[in-house]
This record gives structure tokens, sequence and C-alpha cells, in this order.
């Protein structure tokens, strides 16, 4: 009697399988990971037109848009990876991977993402589609193909956000937006998917038979690119702050280099010091000096777009 009354107190307290199954979709859509895509607000802000309504609303239309594609691409990638991710110290605990979540149910929601994504982009600006159509695609293509080429692997990923750039241009119909802003968005995507490639070498301590694409990477090969890579994007920066088209012509924009360089500087100490570069939504939601440094730069930036006198 005893028993089935601990019995009857355990299924109690233990969720459904319905409700287990959607609180694993919701974390497989990994939302932490939407701040990627504010990159889609970076035409509004350095095109001037971060005041304007209709701008700004088809921004935050594109930016929800861009969320959801990448949850869908999120669901598939962990639908593939599922058997590799089982054999992974800390990836085997994803829901997918676990079975919490059931693969049909997984596809079938990114399927609906998709569809609802595609049809708001659509109906919002053709070109705007067209750019989602496309990054899903590359992504699905990556997921399958080419994250498991070397080098390939993270430019596409960067690739991606060069992608979300360009959405947030065609947006807002963006007529100065300096083609710098594309250069350093490629390089800084570059910087944290080689840091995030280290990272992963390093916590895996050389074992990389549960991502084969690690095999072909060594940790002094990935600190060579990441200098080469941190030397470019700081000149790449520097440059636009003083060549770019839509800026004052005081140069006043320089006054952002230093965050820049700070910025910069302190996640590469979080990658080689504090191993902390394996998951780079998750320094900026958490690491407080790098998220002052980036606050401190977006204030200053509006204020030398918005506020100083040309």
């Amino acid at each position: 009697m005893i028993d089935l009354m601990n019995a009857d107190k355990e299924a109690a307290v233990q969720p459904s399988s319905f409700t287990k199954s959607m609180r694993g979709l919701v974390r497989s859509m990994r939302l932490k990971q939407w701040t990627k895509n504010v990159f889609v607000f970076a035409a509004l802000v350095f095109d001037n037109k971060l005041f304007q309504i209709e701008p700004l609303l088809n921004s935050l239309i594109g930016y929800i848009v861009l969320c959801f594609l990448s949850s869908a691409v999120y669901l598939v990638n962990d639908v593939v990876d599922a058997p590799a991710d089982r054999l992974h110290p800390t990836k085997r605990n994803r829901p997918i991977a676990r079975g919490d979540v059931p693969i049909s149910l997984a596809l079938s929601w990114a399927a609906l993402l998709v569809l609802v994504s595609l049809a708001i982009a659509f109906a919002i600006d053709p070109g705007f589609g067209i750019i989602g159509a496309l990054y899903f695609g590359l992504m699905v293509l990556y997921t399958y193909v080419l994250k498991h080429m070397v080098i390939i692997d993270v430019l596409v990923i960067a690739l991606g956000f060069v992608l979300r750039v360009g959405a947030g241009a065609v947006l807002v119909i963006a007529i100065r937006f300096s083609p710098w802003m594309y250069v350093c968005m490629l390089l800084l995507a570059l910087l944290l998917g080689f840091g995030k490639r280290r990272q992963e070498l390093v916590e895996l301590n050389g074992n990389s038979s549960t991502r084969a694409i690690l095999s072909e990477y060594t940790v002094p090969l990935l600190d060579q690119i990441i200098s080469i890579i941190t030397a470019a994007i700081l000149a790449a920066y520097a440059f636009y702050t003083f060549s770019a088209p839509q800026l004052p012509p005081n140069h006043a924009m320089m006054l952002t280099i230093p965050f820049v360089i700070y910025a910069i500087f302190r996640y590469l100490y979080l990658v080689h010091v504090k191993g902390e570069g394996g998951a780079p939504d998750e320094i900026l939601l958490t690491d407080r000096p790098l998220q002052v440094a980036m606050a401190l730069w977006a204030l200053v930036a509006v204020i030398v777009l918005y506020v100083l006198p040309a």
C-alpha cells in the first residue's frame, strides 16, 4: 500500500511526456542564441534611421523572422547530430539527443517555423524573403555537408552573420550603409567561430571522435588564425570610422575604437585564460565587463551619429 502511495506521489511530481517534450522543444530552439540576430539592426542604426517608425518596425519583424528561422535550423541540426551528441560529454544532455523530444515533433515544428517565417518575410519585402530562404538553405546545407569541411565550416557560419546584416539593409532600404560594415561583420563572425572551435578542441582534450571536423584543426593553427583575424578586424573597424560615407566628417566615430579594442581583447582573454570561448552567445549574456564595453560602444556610436553636429 505504501509503495503504491509513493509511486503515485512520484508520478504526480514528474511532468507528463507532453510537457517534457514541449519543454525540450523550447530548449532545442535555443532562445539564448537569438542574440545573434541583433545584427539585423546594424543597417537601421548606421544608416541613421533608428528613430524612423517604419524602418524600425520592419527591423523588429525581421529580427523575429530570423529568430524563428535560426531556431528551425537548430532543430534540424540537433536531429542530424543526435547520434554524435549522445557521445559528447555535454551535448548528450540536449533534449533531442536524450530522447525527450521525438524526432517527428522536432522536424514538424521546424517546418512550421520555416513556412511561417518565410511567408512573413516575403510579405514584408521580396528581397528580405530571398535572403531568409538563402540563409535557411545555407544553414541546412551546412548541417548536412559544409560543417564537415575544414575552414569552410567556419566561413559558412560567418556568412550567415553577413546575411543577417544584409537582411537588415534590405528592410530599411539602406542608402548610405558602408560596405566596411559587412567586412567588419565577416571578420567578427570568423573570430567568434574560430574561437569556438579552439575551445571545443580544448574541452575534448584532442579527442575528436564526437566531432570529426575537429581532427582537422590544432590549437596552434587556430591561435595563428585568430591572431590574423584580430589584427584584420581592428584595422577594418578603424578604417570604417574615418572613411565610411555616412559618418560625420569630423571623424568623431573614431571615439568608439577603444571600446572595440577592449571588447576584442576581453574576448581573447576569456578564450585563452578563462576557457569560455565555446559559447559566444553565453559570454555576451554573462560577462559583465564585455557587456559594459559593448553598451558604451553603442552609446557613443548613437551620440556620434544622432546627437553631435556633423
